[in-house]
C-alpha cells in the first residue's frame, strides 16, 4: 500500500528537521566572534557589566544545551525566535525576504525542465548521430560550469550587447511585471542551465532504456508510429526517474538561488542570511536554515507522494 512507502517518508522528515535544528544551532556559534560585542558596537564606554546584561536579557549566558532545548521548544509551537538586532520575529523577515528567492527557484526550475524534456528526446533520438554528440558535449560543460560563474559572464554580455538591458536589482512583480521578468530573466537562466543540462541526460539515459525493453518492439511489430512510441510509450517510463530528480533538484535549487542572489543584488533570502552570519544573529540564521532545510525535505516528500501515483508497482 502508498502508506507503507510514506510513512518512513514521514519519519524521515522528523529526523532530517531534528538534525538540521542541531546543525543551525551549533554551526551558527562556532563562527568566531560576539554577538553581543557586536551589537555594542565599538563604543569606549561598553563594560562588561553591559555585555553581562545584554547577554542575560537576549538568553546568550545560558547554556547552550539549555538554549537548544529553548529554542527547539518554542519552534515546535511555531515560534523561531525575534531578531536580535531589530526586535522583530524572524519569521516575518523571512516572509519579506522569501519571495524573489522563490520566484527565481520556480523560473529556473520552469525553463530548466521544460527544455529538458525536448532536448533530452532530441538526444534519444538522434543517439550516436552529430546532434547528440554535439549536445553531450554541451550538457557536460554545462554541469562543469558554477551558477554563480554563469551569471557574471550573462551580465558581462548583456552589458556589452544590450546596453540598457536591467540586470541587477529586483522589481516586484505586483509592481511592474514586465521590469520583474526582465531583471529575473538573467539569473534564472543562469541557476537553470546547469540543471537543464542534468536532466537532459537523465531524460536521454532513461529515454534509450525505455526504446530497449520488450514493450517497445512489440508496439513497433503492432506498426505503431514512432513518434507514438517516444512520446506515448517511452518518455511516460522514462518520466518517472525524470520527477524524482526533479524534487531533489529544486531543494538544491533553492539552495544555489543564495549563490546567484548576491550576483544580481537581489534582496533575497541569501542577503538575510550573510547579513545574519556577519551579524550572529543566532534565531534568524537558524530559523531561515530550518525553514529551507524542512521545505527542501516537504518537496522530497511530495515528490514521493507523486512518484508513488505514477508507478503503480510501488503501492504493492
Amino acid at each position: 500500500m502508498l502508506k507503507h512507502l510514506l510513512l518512513p517518508r514521514l519519519l524521515d522528515l522528523v529526523i532530517v528537521a531534528f538534525g538540521v535544528s542541531v546543525i543551525a544551532f551549533l554551526m551558527i556559534r562556532m563562527i568566531p566572534g560576539d554577538a553581543v560585542a557586536l551589537m555594542l558596537g565599538a563604543n569606549s564606554e561598553v563594560t562588561p557589566q553591559a555585555l553581562a546584561e545584554l547577554r542575560n536579557r537576549i538568553g546568550l549566558d545560558q547554556p547552550l544545551l539549555s538554549q537548544y532545548l529553548r529554542w527547539a521548544s518554542a519552534a515546535l509551537h511555531g515560534d523561531l525566535g525575534t531578531s536580535l538586532w531589530t526586535g522583530r520575529p524572524v519569521v516575518e523577515e523571512i516572509l519579506a525576504n522569501i519571495w524573489p528567492t522563490l520566484e527565481l527557484t520556480f523560473l529556473a526550475l520552469v525553463i530548466g525542465a521544460g527544455l529538458a524534456v525536448p532536448l533530452g528526446c532530441l538526444m534519444a533520438r538522434r543517439r550516436g548521430r552529430g546532434a547528440d554528440m554535439a549536445l553531450r558535449v554541451v550538457t557536460v560543460l554545462g554541469l562543469t560550469m558554477p551558477s554563480f560563474w554563469l551569471g557574471i559572464v550573462l551580465i558581462l554580455l548583456a552589458s556589452r550587447l544590450l546596453p540598457g538591458f536591467a540586470s541587477l536589482g529586483y522589481v516586484p512583480f505586483v509592481e511592474n511585471p514586465f521590469g520583474n521578468l526582465a531583471r529575473m530573466t538573467l539569473p534564472a537562466l543562469a541557476l537553470a542551465l546547469p540543471i537543464l543540462a542534468g536532466l537532459s541526460r537523465l531524460i536521454r539515459s532513461a529515454m534509450l532504456n525505455s526504446l530497449g525493453q520488450d514493450y517497445i518492439r512489440t508496439a513497433r511489430a503492432k506498426g505503431a508510429p514512432e513518434r507514438v512510441i517516444l512520446y506515448k510509450h517511452a518518455l511516460r517510463n522514462a518520466l518517472i526517474p525524470f520527477v524524482t530528480h526533479l524534487g531533489i533538484t529544486a531543494g538544491y535549487l533553492l539552495g544555489g538561488a543564495i549563490v546567484v542572489e548576491e550576483v544580481f543584488a537581489i534582496p533575497g533570502l541569501g542577503r538575510l542570511i550573510l547579513g545574519g552570519v556577519s551579524e550572529r544573529n543566532y534565531p534568524l540564521v537558524q530559523a531561515t536554515i530550518l525553514m529551507v532545510t524542512i521545505g527542501f525535505v516537504v518537496l522530497n516528500f511530495a515528490i514521493d507522494v507523486i512518484y508513488g501515483l505514477i508507478d503503480p508497482r510501488l503501492r504493492h
